[in-house]
């Protein structure tokens, strides 16, 4: 639990020094000059009657203002980090509902620093409460607001606390890491509320004007509250340079963090923490986990299940994948090419399929994926995760090898590395019988798609996974169609929805008037479709095209240039189609 919650911290003091944190520090450096001391001066006459009493000189009371405030962003940040997705699904409001509600609060408390009688009224409410008292009473308040507008800033741990919510799987492992990441990202944030206190109470200039420093205070806070909801500040941390990203690859590809963000199955899949992925040497990282939990077979001799300790003697690459994700779809040649070059030689490659969306759990559109891709080494079909989750994997696409003795010996997650593969795949091969003669190697004869770095990233239509939709109107999952209007001017790598859409959980469904606006930056660009009809795509300068849909969810290329560029699309879709996602190559 000490190594998980040290993760956690580390993780969300990095993340509070990054530049999605930047938008918040003067708030939170007014907001830490504004209390108000109502108290008399310590020293100072008071008048009882008609008669001036000397008052005792007393140490000043410490300000617990700024505490306050970051109370209630940990406690906001925490809460909303985990179960907010439930909370808006259960009672049927938009996914932007927590960020509203925080940049009114801040909103409102900048009019309270402008106008006193407002502020005395918002904090009305709270003076019932008995610990709470007339100074800061708003601090808390202000902290629950902020929190829901610092959630967005993310990194690798706090990913894995967004899968856990997402997907209910929240126990005391979770909420460890979660309030540890919390406090650790709110930690820089208390330094500048302390410093915006500490110059209210020994800076003489500010003592005698600061009633002139209240009104800047709530004209700051009324500025960046405008400034965050018509993503103003966005251009401002676009232009900085991402200085934290190193240590975030650092934290994300370290074997303990890995470790402890993986979900721990049985020891065979905790040794797999051994593995550093990525890793050019090969290293061993103790028993290949069975596959187990599968529904079906394919590329196997009757349909049959292909037993891992049947292939002592062998090499194997177990590939995790899902057939609508074009990141595996881009891997899965360099996966053929060394099937037919290999498999003589003693490697064995086996698929596991691990659907993203329920329409990839079909064994029909799994089968005709297969097909289409030219896929010839054996596919498990593993629909509940149990193989997936035995591995320890949290990526699409993913790569375990194997060696002849069973055990793991390297780990690659996501899409890159082939050339390194293949040469540990070699080495393996030529361990295991040393005389042999090994094809040249196939990785160089194997057309590399465009690199995914700073390209746009993979973008889901669907309400569970929307966290792109950048537009105006509700995209909550209903029976009867919702209206929604185009953005004029799409943020990048954001989309918006225009007319009317069948929102699901999974994906959206065009009726009357659909349209989509998706701004890019990338080479290729794919989309996930389904129904029939067609789509008709819009980019300035270019002639529009028109893409027929039919039958089954499958990809479909909107985009195809030799090098990726940032642009802006508008489609237009017929009735009938169902959109889940775009992909970017």
């Amino acid at each position: 639990m000490i190594t998980l919650a040290f993760i956690g911290l580390i993780g969300g003091l990095i993340t509070g020094v990054s530049p999605c944190v930047l938008p918040m520090l003067p708030i939170i450096f007014f907001a830490g000059t504004t209390g108000r001391d109502e108290s008399p001066s310590a020293g100072q006459p008071r008048a009882e009657g008609n008669v001036l009493v000397a008052e005792p000189a007393t140490k000043r009371r410490r300000d617990r203002r700024p505490l306050k405030i970051i109370a209630g962003i940990i406690v906001s940040f925490s809460l909303f980090t985990l179960i907010g997705s439930v909370i808006l699904s259960a009672l049927g409001l938009p996914d932007d509902f927590l960020r509203w509600v925080g940049l009114i609060v801040l909103g409102l408390v900048g009019l309270g620093l402008i106008f006193p009688a407002l502020g005395h009224l918002i904090e009305r409410p709270f003076y019932r409460l008995p610990k709470i008292n007339r100074q800061d009473s708003g601090a808390f308040v202000l902290g629950l607001g902020l929190g829901t507008l610092y959630v967005p800033c993310a990194g690798p741990v706090l990913a894995a606390i967004t899968v856990a919510g997402a997907t209910g799987q929240i126990g005391w492992r979770t909420v460890v890491l979660t309030v540890s990441f919390a406090i650790g990202a709110a930690l820089p944030l208390l330094i500048f509320a302390s410093a915006g206190s500490r110059i209210a109470q020994r800076v003489k200039a500010y003592r005698t004007r600061a009633r002139g420093f209240r009104i800047a205070g709530g004209v700051v806070m009324l500025v960046l509250a405008v400034a965050l909801a018509f993503n103003i500040t966005d251009v401002i941390q676009r232009s900085l340079p991402s200085y934290t990203s190193g240590l975030e690859q650092k934290v994300a590809e370290n074997k303990t963090v890995q470790g402890a963000l993986a979900p721990a199955i049985g020891d065979a899949s905790t040794e797999l923490s051994k593995c550093t992925p990525g890793a050019a040497e090969l290293a061993e990282c103790g028993a290949a986990p069975a596959i187990r939990g599968t529904q079906k077979w394919f590329n196997t001799p009757g349909g049959k299940p292909v037993e891992l300790s049947a292939l002592k003697g062998k090499v194997v690459l177990v590939d995790f994948w899902a057939y609508s994700c074009i990141n595996c779809q881009r891997a899965a040649p360099h996966l053929i090419a060394w099937d037919k070059a290999y498999r003589a030689a003693g490697l064995e490659i086996i698929g596991v399929h691990s659907p993203e969306f329920a329409f990839e759990k079909d064994a029909g559109n799994l089968g005709a994926a297969i097909r289409t891709e030219g896929i010839g080494y054996p596919v498990a079909q593993d629909n509940n995760l149990a193989t997936w989750t035995a591995y320890r994997n949290q990526y699409w696409p993913a790569r375990y090898l194997i060696d002849t003795q069973g055990v793991v010996r390297s780990i690659k997650f996501g899409e890159g590395s082939y050339a390194q593969t293949e040469d540990q795949l070699r080495k393996l091969l030529t361990q295991a019988n040393p005389g042999a003669q090994l094809p040249a190697a196939v990785d160089g004869t194997v057309k590399a798609d465009v690199a995914g770095k700073g390209l746009t990233p993979e973008t889901y239509l669907g309400y569970s996974r929307s966290e792109n939709f950048k537009g105006t109107g509700a995209l909550v999952p209903r029976e009867t169609p919702t209206a929604f209007t185009l953005n004029t001017y799409q943020p990048d790598d954001t989309f918006s929805l225009g007319g009317n859409w069948t929102v699901g959980t999974q994906s959206v469904t065009s009726t009357t008037g659909s349209q989509a606006r998706l701004n890019f930056k990338a080479a290729k660009v794919y989309h996930v479709l389904s129904g029939h009809g067609t789509v008709t795509v819009s980019i300035p300068g270019q002639p529009d095209r028109t893409i027929t849909v039919d039958g089954t969810p499958n990809a479909y290329k909107l985009v195809d240039v030799p090098t990726a560029q940032r642009s802006t699309m508008t489609l237009t879709y017929t009735p009938g189609i169902s959109a889940f996602t775009y992909s970017f190559g």
